[in-house]
């Protein structure tokens, strides 16, 4: 299953280390501006749907799961698809497609939940087609003893563009009175600017050729990842961390409704958090690759956890506010790119993508479980004691993954 390195495939390690390839720098290019359509929306979600169209934590709750929880729908078959043929970047630009004409969904939704309900499942399709593919190009572009920097680097750019997003969405309320129809057409044009972006600047094969698999069974392709124990492990971690991960857009409408800031200046507060990823990006890569990339990843939760923590302290003002930013973004940093770079050379060339795609569904599944779960129990309980029993569950979860995630990582190249 798993091959030694080659004379040719060590000389192309030996002068790519230390720098990254072509194809990682143009998806990153693809990835910043996608974000900033993205992100341009996600900012004004929670205050689109809890302050101007009235829905209750409850609801939004529910919204919030699907938002960041349907893409599981498709991961695995978006994941499959890619690795027959080593389609990634035709697979990828479908998704990228699917997003950026979801945003006319929500300008013809008219504040309708079920045109909302299904424009978000129609964003959030897009990406789970295009994340494995995306990812699994980006792995088989670098060498393994450099995935994280490689994916450091992605995820910094792709956050520039998570920093763009929002304050683009802040000026356009600004300058047309909160009108959040301009907000969702300037997302799409942006989004359709990513899309040809894809098309010209991203390769259509990775460094590394992807050989196709040696026999077409759908469902045991898509569930054969698990068969490895590294795997199984790392899976199983990630899925118990993302069930008590309750996402940011609860975390901002906490801080909103604790420090009772002006409602316009909400669109701003993923600015933070972005910022801290973009700086930490590139250096918990990086460091995951000398020391191993078990220790950002669970470091990285345990900053989530502090969050939690300040949260449910009698603290305020500035002071909060910036500390439960810096740590959501010391999470983002030591987790997103960490996760693939630490799954990534335990999977074969042939079933990257679907490997990657299978880790994200389960996490993404688990994710959804969580938002709608805190959603239920900040309606019944009230925010304190519902943030409490997410911070009692994320412990858990976080020490249960320091026993399970493997404490050796394999460094395997494809043939």
């Amino acid at each position: 299953m798993y091959l030694a390195t080659t004379d040719a495939a060590a000389t192309a390690t030996k002068v790519t280390r230390g720098r990254v390839g072509g194809p990682v720098l143009a998806l990153g290019a693809v990835s910043l501006v996608t974000d900033i359509s993205s992100e341009m929306v996600t900012a004004v979600l929670p205050l689109y749907f809890v302050i101007q169209l009235g829905l209750s934590p409850l609801q939004f709750g529910f919204l919030d799961g699907l938002y960041n929880g349907a893409t599981a729908l498709v991961r695995l078959l978006g994941g499959h698809a890619a690795d027959r043929g080593g389609r990634h970047k035709l697979v990828a630009g479908w998704g990228y497609a699917l997003s950026a004409l979801s945003r006319l969904g929500l300008l013809l939704s008219g504040g309708a939940t079920l045109g909302i309900g299904a424009s978000l499942a129609a964003d959030r399709l897009g990406k789970g087609v295009r994340t494995a593919p995306r990812d699994a190009l980006i792995s088989l572009s670098a060498p393994p003893d450099a995935l994280g920097r490689a994916f450091g680097v992605h995820r910094a750019m792709d956050t520039t563009g998570a920093l763009l997003g929002p304050l683009a969405a802040f000026a356009l309320l600004w300058a047309t009175a909160d009108a959040y129809d301009a907000v969702f057409v300037v997302s799409f044009c942006v989004g359709l600017l990513g899309v040809l972006m894809l098309l010209v600047l991203v390769p259509d094969r990775a460094t590394a050729p992807v050989p196709p698999p040696a026999a077409p069974r759908p469902r045991a392709a898509l569930l054969a990842p698990l068969r490895d124990a590294a795997f199984r492990r790392i899976f199983a971690a990630a899925a118990l961390l993302g069930a008590a991960t309750i996402g940011d857009s609860f975390l901002y409408l906490l801080l909103q409704r604790r420090l009772e800031f002006a409602v316009s200046w909400f669109p701003l507060l993923p600015l933070g958090a972005a910022a801290v990823y973009l700086l930490l990006a590139v250096p918990a890569g990086r460091l995951g690759d000398r020391i191993g990339r078990r220790v950002p990843f669970l470091v990285g939760h345990a900053a989530l956890l502090g969050g939690y923590l300040l949260l449910l302290t009698t603290g305020a003002g500035l002071p909060l506010l910036a500390a439960v930013l810096l740590l959501l973004g010391v999470f983002y940093a030591a987790t997103d790119g960490v996760l693939m770079a630490l799954a990534g050379p335990v999977l074969p060339a042939e079933r990257r993508a679907s490997g990657m795609a299978l880790l994200q569904t389960g996490q993404a599944l688990c994710r959804l479980l969580a938002a709608a779960g805190f959603g239920a129990a900040w309606t019944l309980w009230g925010t304190r004691p519902a943030l409490i029993a997410a911070f009692v569950a994320l412990a858990v979860a976080l020490l249960a993954s320091a026993l399970l995630l493997p404490r050796t990582e394999r460094h395997l190249t494809p043939a």
